[in-house]
């Protein structure tokens, strides 16, 4: 593994249980993930799956941890190209906070790590996170998302 790490940090007007949802509820998913959806029944040691609007998959993974509203981690294997599909699984990681200044507010902090050697995906998820996480925050906060295509950040 190397030592390369993204981390993003966003506040959010809403509630733990809501940003939960979201993140977990391939209804929510397919608005701000640009049409994809998530698949998983969130308990550990399970598997995750982010499917294209045709069914084809685009992610895969397993549950590292699942707690209810608070954290939810899992490993990410990104299968857009021979050479990704290549790359050992790295780690995605969820935590959702109360803000404590303003209890209306949900501070997420999205930890994606653990990146094998010579990745190849960390330049894709250091500008397709950001477009993820811009549209699940306006989504929630003005119940529009940002319909970024699919090309966008390539």
């Amino acid at each position: 593994m190397n030592s390369r790490i993204f981390i993003y940090v966003s506040y959010i007007r809403t509630t733990p249980d809501e940003l939960w949802e979201a993140l977990t509820s391939s209804e929510f998913t397919r608005e701000y993930w640009m049409g994809h959806t998530v698949e998983s029944d969130w308990q550990n040691g399970s598997s995750i799956r982010f499917t294209r609007p045709d069914g084809s998959s685009v992610l895969s993974g397993t549950i590292l941890a699942s707690e209810k509203p608070r954290m939810l981690s899992y490993t990410w294997s990104y299968q857009g190209s021979e050479q990704t599909r290549a790359e050992e699984p790295s780690r995605v990681t969820f935590l959702l906070e109360r803000f404590e200044a303003d209890p209306d507010l949900v501070k997420l902090t999205v930890t994606h790590d653990e990146f094998p050697e010579n990745t190849t995906i960390f330049k894709d998820i250091s500008t397709g996170w950001p477009m993820v996480l811009s549209s699940l925050k306006t989504l929630l906060e003005t119940k529009q998302a940002i319909h970024f295509s699919s090309r966008c950040g390539k």
